[in-house]
């Protein structure tokens, strides 16, 4: 299992320096954000230059770029604002030039699905991109605190491959989930992507058993990155992050 980690987590959401830092301090790949304020009514990471530079930095420093997270979702939502479905095409597009698979879709705060008519919306919404994604080779990962049963109707709804849960364990953990169930209830097929993190804690020392959770992942089959999301409780994000690293790496190794 390979592990990666959050631009945004490291605090350098969308720069090239979250390259050298994940590098630095031993990840294997790294998820960048597309970017929350757009410029000339584009998303900030549509630069072709900026993605240039991001493939010649990580090829330096030996480091992947996993996937992109769509965060401007968490200012324009997808279930009640149009614009955001001109963010999310936008995004298929950068993940197609750049080669990327996933996209995370953040649902949280007053962009949260809460009602089963917000998800049926959504998933009619996700239905329409879903063959732009499939051509793109994208998938689009649905990132929020629903539980796994609901996540389920959404994507039964949209019918497609493309769309996916890109599955938290703080987010569903901290929800009343039973993130060991959820796991294999969503099974291979429709998680593309892990956050692992138990927030504010450093892992290990919080309510989540990552034994049980690297179980879990095993059991499915999950073949791609896992990333922390962790955040840093003594402000020293290098070493707070390492110390995350070396304990995940404790139960992932062989």
């Amino acid at each position: 299992m390979r592990i990666g980690v959050t631009d945004w987590n490291l605090s350098l959401s969308g720069k090239l320096e979250a390259i050298d830092l994940a590098a630095q301090i031993g990840f294997a790949g790294i998820e960048v954000s597309l970017g929350r304020k757009p410029v000339n009514g584009k998303l900030p990471f549509a630069d072709p230059a900026l993605h240039a530079a991001h493939f010649k930095r990580a090829r330096e420093k030996g480091i992947e770029l996993v996937s992109t997270c769509l965060d401007i979702l968490h200012v324009n939502g997808l279930k009640n604002d149009k614009l955001a479905e001109t963010w999310l095409a936008q995004a298929i597009e950068i993940n197609r030039s750049l080669g990327l698979r996933v996209i995370l879709l953040p649902f949280f705060g007053a962009r949260q699905l809460e009602t089963h008519a917000e998800m049926d919306y959504t998933a009619d919404v996700l239905r329409n991109f879903a063959p732009t994604a499939e051509k793109a080779n994208v998938v689009l990962g649905l990132e929020n605190t629903n539980s796994a049963r609901d996540n389920i109707r959404i994507l039964d709804r949209a019918r497609s491959a493309a769309i996916q849960v890109f599955y938290d364990t703080g987010n569903s953990f901290s929800r009343g989930h039973d993130i060991y169930r959820e796991i294999p209830m969503l099974g291979k097929e429709r998680i593309c992507q892990f956050h692992l993190k138990d927030n504010p804690s450093f892992m290990g020392q919080g309510g989540i058993d990552f034994a049980k959770v690297i179980d879990a992942i095993r059991g499915i089959g999950h073949q791609g990155f896992l990333d922390l999301e962790t955040s840093s409780p003594t402000r020293d994000i290098p070493a707070d992050m390492a110390r995350n690293l070396k304990f995940l790496k404790s139960f992932t190794a062989g």
